[in-house]
């Protein structure tokens, strides 16, 4: 096998004559001995890049979904370069604020929004809430004074089939998630929504699902919306998220400008008008390439005739999505990046689970216990979703740019693990 290709590398990566792999200036493998592994380690000019376009193909307003990866210096990173930030709770409104965040350019999600949450984004001023339930809008209208009037989107579920994992889809009729207009309920929550004193509805948002490669998906959803839509004469329309990236070889996805040149030219066709702020909520399409994960291998176990197991010090506790979704990534090793990959293995972690497993069929160099080993676009949802299932401490977050490796995040501690015990 060759080597991996550079498509899947953050914008920065150089591999150099020896081989050796370098991110944002600093070689990857030294890099590991001096912090330690597991470790999320970011390209910053990556996450820069990936902003900036997503402000350039859809202007103002667009929103960096913060689920993809949060932490304060990425809120922090995403505003500084224009961007919104999108937060579905208030634990990632908190975060997003801390980061320095103005509230008015944050835009509340949640499907089921505790009186607690909405009571903090009324107070902090959160410039947009995504109402998703009739509860939700009895719960804002209790809450709201005429003098706070919040700016509202209603949550619309279009019905629309994204060719995606079914955990990630949400524009079904079958999803926990917004109003329906196949039943009805998208056009009541308008209509109420329209007719209150105390809340002011100023667009519309829909979203579809994740990890979508066929930008017409996007076109139907505008299709679907679009005579619902135009009715209202409502300046905004949110189109969601969901753009895809590519993980391992031979996967291609669109780019931020293109799925917005979509989106765009679908929203002219029909008739949607030229004001209108056409907007949009990427966060994977940021983050994921940003990312690369780094592990060092303990163990080699080859059983001949069946497979080599390649354990490493991480696993599902620091990226579950392998097991979650049956995901798919690559893997190298830095200090070999430009060597063939001839030799076929299964990476696994270190939990107590035959189904903690990195990359189901992974192709390397010639590791050895000791060796670091990388995988890369996981800077989406590794860190998100990390947890301390069997104890691990999380791993810390390093951002890379211009020869300089911060923490912005430190590695947990044992201590860690006890500190919220009760005495």
């Amino acid at each position: 096998m060759e080597p991996l290709s550079r498509d899947l590398l953050p914008v920065s990566a150089v591999v150099g004559a020896d081989g050796r792999l370098s991110v944002g200036g600093i070689d990857v493998a030294d890099l590991a001995k001096k912090i330690g592994t597991p470790a999320f380690v970011y390209d910053e000019a990556e996450l820069r890049d990936r902003c900036r376009e997503a402000v350039s193909a859809w202007g103002d307003g667009v929103a960096y979904a913060a689920k993809a990866f949060l932490c304060r210096a990425m809120a922090s990173l995403a505003h500084e370069e224009g961007m919104c930030i999108d937060v579905s709770t208030g634990g990632e409104m908190h975060v997003a604020l801390a980061g320095g965040v103005p509230p008015d350019r944050l835009v509340l999600h949640g499907n089921n929004k505790s009186e607690g949450e909405l009571a903090t984004a009324l107070e902090a001023g959160v410039g947009r809430i995504v109402v998703d339930s009739f509860d939700e809008i009895d719960r804002l209208e209790r809450l709201a004074s005429v003098g706070t009037c919040p700016s509202v989107l209603a949550r619309i579920t279009p019905g629309v089939e994204a060719h995606t994992h079914e955990y990630v889809a949400t524009g079904i009729d079958d999803s926990k998630f917004g109003f329906s207009l196949a039943t009805g309920a998208a056009h009541s929550a308008v209509n109420r929504l329209s007719k209150s004193t105390v809340l002011r509805l100023v667009g519309i948002h829909a979203h579809i699902g994740s990890q979508i490669f066929r930008v017409d998906s996007f076109t139907h959803e505008v299709e679907v919306l679009a005579e619902f839509f135009t009715a209202l004469g409502l300046p905004e329309l949110n189109i969601g998220g969901g753009l895809g990236v590519a993980y391992v070889e031979g996967e291609k996805a669109p780019s931020i400008a293109e799925w917005a040149a979509t989106v765009k030219e679908a929203c002219d066709r029909l008739g949607i008008p030229r004001d209108v702020r056409v907007t949009a909520e990427p966060g994977r399409s940021i983050a994921a390439r940003a990312g690369i994960s780094l592990y060092q291998v303990g163990t080699i176990k080859e059983i001949p005739g069946i497979r080599t197991y390649v354990s490493v010090d991480g696993g599902m506790s620091d990226n579950p999505r392998p097991v979650l979704y049956g995901s798919g990534y690559e893997a190298f090793l830095p200090r070999a990046a430009t060597a063939d990959r001839p030799r076929p293995a299964r990476i696994v972690g270190k939990h107590c689970e035959s189904g903690d497993v990195i990359v189901r069929e992974a192709l390397l160099d010639d590791p050895k216990p000791g060796d670091v080993i990388v995988t890369p676009a996981t800077g989406a949802y590794g860190y998100a979703m990390a947890s301390n299932y069997n104890g691990v401490p999380r791993p810390p977050v390093i951002f890379c740019a211009e020869g300089d490796a911060r923490v912005v995040v430190r590695r947990e501690s044992f201590e860690d693990l006890t500190a919220r015990d009760a005495p």
